[in-house]
């Protein structure tokens, strides 16, 4: 029987697992077609559920067939005089939200802008590292997040895109049994076309 040591052990990095092993967070595998789309429903899964056990208010704006928007109204880990805890690589991603810390994993640039108690702050990443610190801007609601990835073309490869004329039911799938229902907007800038639903 072959024995493992620790010295044959290598621990590696987050955003190098995602890339690696992209199904372990998004269903579907590098080589899928479907992999841009199912990163979108992951952000939108996780901005929609709160930890509460109910549907926030979101929104969802599809830039491109390799970058979007996802918009929400979760309260941001704070620490005690209510300013955003550092998240993953000590940015602005949430340590509590898996999903938009391995969707920015993917991405080459990714903007996020978290609002507290109606402070806003501003920060971009490279992949999942911030570029810089995190800086003060206006804040759109009291509480909240928005997200903007723009995905690896070179990870994803030439043509793959996400899915066109989404539905909310789509994006928000069939697994959810959480009682309360949520106004749910897409607003496709590809087409022109947006549409909105509400999801029991």
């Amino acid at each position: 029987m072959e024995r493992y040591t620790a010295d044959r052990l290598r621990v590696i990095a987050f955003e190098e697992h995602v890339r690696a092993r992209p199904a372990m967070y998004f269903r579907v595998e590098r080589d899928s077609p479907e992999l841009p789309t199912e990163v979108l429903q992951g952000v939108v899964w996780d901005a929609l559920h709160r930890r509460d056990g109910t549907h926030g208010q979101i929104s969802v704006e599809i830039t491109s067939d390799l970058s979007f928007t996802v918009e929400d109204d979760q309260l941001h880990s704070a620490d005690e005089r209510r300013r955003p805890l550092p998240g993953f690589y000590q940015s602005l991603l949430d340590k509590d939200r898996w999903a938009p810390a391995a969707a920015a994993a993917l991405s080459v640039r990714t903007g996020i802008e978290v609002w507290l108690d109606g402070h806003g702050y501003r920060q971009e990443l490279a992949g999942a590292a911030p570029t810089s610190a995190w800086g003060q801007c206006p804040a759109r609601r009291p509480y909240g997040t928005r997200t903007t990835f723009h995905l690896d073309p070179s990870y994803f490869g030439p043509g793959e895109a996400i899915a066109w004329a989404l539905q909310s039911e789509e994006l928000h799938g069939e697994r959810c049994e959480h009682p309360s229902p949520a106004t749910f907007p897409i607003l496709d800038l590809r087409s022109g076309a947006d549409g909105s639903a509400g999801i029991k």
